[in-house]
């Protein structure tokens, strides 16, 4: 699920990279997922219960913003399950999901803008794990894909408006290299409201807010701060990053992971974060599907608040720097003190994925306050 992973597989393999083949054309709208003013994948059902401490049920619907004055700009994570190694341009229904599940209710912002892209598929990331690389695998056609539509969103959409970048997994790692190639120390800087990088390893110098991944981008030290990054990585506070992890730890002399809590911007105190957790079935086997929130009762609706359920605070611990989350079990809270949203192998929670299906959904609704409190700001300052 992360863009870094399938470059460590270069020296293993076997089919040559890059097809030759040209990044897709964004003047196609059916290249698009979601563009503002018409009926796509943000579209979807958002509706949500509130499941609170004493069990009761309460319904909460989705506002879509009127007239946004800011844009976001979304590259969604490794959910095709394409069979080949890149995926196609056809959204499938995990594609859909996952803008449900990550990206759509920021309509409540800004205007949503999400192009397919050909990324690196989840059969392809199986393969690779299982040590036999899937032939064919071109890495720079997905990032040739999101530049493009980048440019023609700047060209065709952006008419000198502010934009918050978005992006989980793969997606950010595709963020990562567009905003140090195209945007990092340049004037289309001016433009970024916010970052928003999350389950991918984006560096700092140790103690330090810019200099790693990005030379004058720094990651955000206050809520309403303009044009940093929000980035974390996150895991159960009973399952911390193992020796040897994906996320969360770096060999880089001088460098640390970079963790911004979304509840608790510049500061490594735990707090509460408010989530919006799924309630569907799980679309791939490298997920579990939500156990029942209310012993006795039914929640019908796509998504569950769960307040107070979970708490979550940027942590260190020897080298690894994470974003630790905690179920919060209180005896005769009726709600359930499970949640699900490690990556399955095997059948088994893989340790060094943490809790890296819901990285955006655990903290969606402070994501969606930091998304605000940026826009007011950068919106007073222009």
């Amino acid at each position: 699920m992360i863009l870094e992973f399938f470059a460590a597989m270069a020296a293993v393999a076997a089919a040559p990279q890059g097809a030759g083949q040209g990044p897709a054309n964004y003047d196609d709208a059916t290249n698009w997922l979601c563009r503002p003013d018409r009926e796509d994948a943000c579209a979807a059902d958002l509706s949500s219960t509130i499941v609170a401490a004493d069990g009761k049920l309460t319904p909460a619907q989705f506002r879509l913003a009127k007239d946004a004055a800011v844009d976001c700009f979304y590259v969604y994570p490794t959910i095709s399950l394409d069979q080949s190694p890149n995926s196609d341009l056809v959204p499938g229904l995990e594609e859909q999901a996952v803008i449900a599940n990550q990206f759509a209710r920021f309509g409540e912002v800004c205007r949503t803008f999400a192009p397919m892209y050909r990324q690196v598929t989840i059969p392809a990331l199986r393969s690779g794990m299982a040590g036999a690389p899937m032939p064919g695998i071109d890495r720079e056609l997905g990032y040739a894909d999101v530049l493009a539509a980048w440019r023609h969103y700047l060209a065709r959409d952006n008419k000198g408006r502010g934009v918050i970048l978005i992006g989980h997994s793969q997606g950010s790692g595709v963020l990562k290299r567009l905003i140090a190639e195209q945007i990092d120390g340049k004037p289309d800087q001016a433009r970024i409201i916010g970052a928003y990088l999350i389950g991918t390893n984006l560096l700092v110098p140790n103690e330090k807010t810019v200099g790693g991944d990005f030379k004058s981008l720094p990651i955000c030290t206050q809520a309403g701060e303009v044009g940093c990054a929000i980035s974390y990585v996150s895991f159960r506070s009973n399952v911390p990053p193992p020796a040897k992890t994906r996320f969360g730890r770096t060999d880089a002399p001088g460098m640390q992971v970079a963790c911004v809590n979304p509840a608790a911007v510049g500061e490594d105190r735990a707090a509460t974060v408010k989530s919006y957790l799924g309630n569907r079935p799980a679309i791939s086997s490298s997920q579990l599907p939500p156990k029942p929130w209310v012993a006795g009762k039914a929640v019908s609706t796509p998504f569950v608040q769960t307040p107070g359920l979970l708490t979550a605070a940027c942590t260190t611990e020897g080298s690894a720097r994470y974003l630790k989350v905690t179920v919060n079990a209180v005896p005769g809270d009726p709600r359930t003190d499970e949640i699900s949203g490690d990556v399955i192998n095997d059948g088994q929670p893989a340790a060094d994925w943490g809790l890296h299906v819901i990285d955006v959904n655990l903290a969606m609704g402070d994501l969606l306050d930091v998304a605000r409190a940026q826009s007011r700001a950068y919106l007073a300052r222009r």
